[in-house]
């Protein structure tokens, strides 16, 4: 009999799940479109597609150090000093592969099984699902508009204990929330006060529509700060991330990659050192301009669909729907959906199992013309 363990009977991330099947019916009817998935339409600036080619062509691109190579981790820094105007050293940072992995380093090297974790509810379900994997509990924020999706201290004060750790995510995924900073101020005080992680994901940082991003880092040093070149950058799948760690953690942290992973991709990390010059910044620029041009289509034609309620989009790049007017079942409507009009659509399960049976998420980082062919087709579908 083969042997299974619990952990590895992680609950599926439905997005990836809605992936397999609209690549399925792209495959057979060639018409679909995705808007469940965060990834932009785009590649990488041609900047850091350069750099890659001159790597590849120059460079042994064999292991690099475990933390990073020194000149990608300098990178990082001066951004985090040009950015948020907050001083970083190189040696605080830790390149990981994709900021995924480097949360799973960071889960393995700060908590133990039968610790209790926050997160909000809707939240990213990776989170949930790594830290039930490794044992770890999770507390629920059951957050909501009074509050823009975000968590606050009276959430936490009202926990039935103090957590190990707390996840903040702005902008969040799926909300698209951003934290206001005095309440991300607020937060990371009450963590260290109170002996709490604080780990804060910043990986869509660079994606905002009117409302400023702090970064976590400029009021604690005690926190964590999850960075990425995924979706800013339009690198999702060059699998690079980071971690800027307190002292205590980045020796461990450093142990567990080179015992899992040794290090980040070698050729990701000499192309990425370009993903923060000027040059690159004026192309992803642009794709923030098309992100923003998307939301507006988006909240002006969500009516049409009898779609009125939802997150305000404040950043990233997602529209975190009510559709309880339609459906009590999220994941039936976006299957129905997918095999009627080739669009496909995250279901709210994967961020709520309390309140996800009504709500859907909409990605709008595609280009202009499928977001409106799309929403043509769904238009079509719920009205016949």
């Amino acid at each position: 009999m083969t042997r299974v363990s619990q952990r590895g009977q992680v609950p599926p991330f439905h997005v990836m799940e809605v992936t397999k099947a609209a690549t399925a019916r792209q495959a057979s009817h060639g018409d679909a479109i995705w808007l469940c998935v965060g990834q932009p339409a785009t590649p990488a600036p041609l900047v850091v597609r350069q750099a890659a080619i001159a790597a590849v062509g120059s460079q042994v691109l064999g292991y690099t150090v475990t933390p990073g190579t020194e000149e990608l981790r300098r990178t990082i820094a001066d951004h985090y000093r040009t950015h948020y105007g907050v001083a970083v050293a190189a040696k605080e940072v830790i390149v990981t592969t994709g900021s995924s992995g480097g949360f799973v380093l960071l889960l393995l090297a700060a908590f133990d099984a039968g610790q209790a974790v926050a997160m909000t509810r809707p939240g990213y379900p990776a989170y949930r699902n790594a830290l039930l994997s490794l044992g770890c509990r999770v507390l629920d924020l059951d957050v909501g508009p009074q509050t823009r999706f975000q968590p606050t201290v009276a959430m936490l004060e009202a926990l039935p204990e103090v957590p190990a750790g707390l996840v903040v995510a702005s902008p969040s995924n799926p909300t698209s929330t951003i934290i206001e900073p005095t309440e991300l101020a607020a937060v990371a005080a009450w963590c260290e006060a109170n002996d709490c992680l604080l780990i804060s994901d910043e990986i869509y940082h660079g994606i905002s529509f009117g409302r400023r991003c702090a970064s976590a880092r400029e009021f604690s040093e005690a926190a964590v700060v999850v960075g990425s070149v995924s979706k800013y950058h339009s690198m999702t799948g060059w699998r690079l991330g980071w971690l800027l760690l307190p002292p205590a953690l980045r020796r461990p942290v450093e142990l567990l990659q080179g015992n899992l992973a040794i290090c980040a991709p070698a050729v990701s990390q000499a192309a990425a050192l370009a993903a923060f010059t000027p040059e690159a910044s004026a192309e992803l620029d642009g794709h923030v301009e098309r992100y923003a041009r998307n939301r507006e289509l988006l909240l002006r034609r969500l009516p049409e669909l009898g779609i009125t309620s939802f997150a305000p989009p404040d950043g990233a790049f997602y529209a975190y729907c009510d559709i309880s007017h339609l459906t009590g079942d999220s994941q039936g409507w976006c299957s129905d959906v997918l095999a009627a009009t080739g669009v496909a659509i995250a279901p709210g399960i994967d961020f709520d199992l309390a309140g996800g049976h009504e709500m859907v998420r909409l990605s709008f980082c595609g280009e202009t013309a499928q977001l409106e062919e799309a929403l043509d087709r769904l238009a079509a579908h719920l009205t016949r």
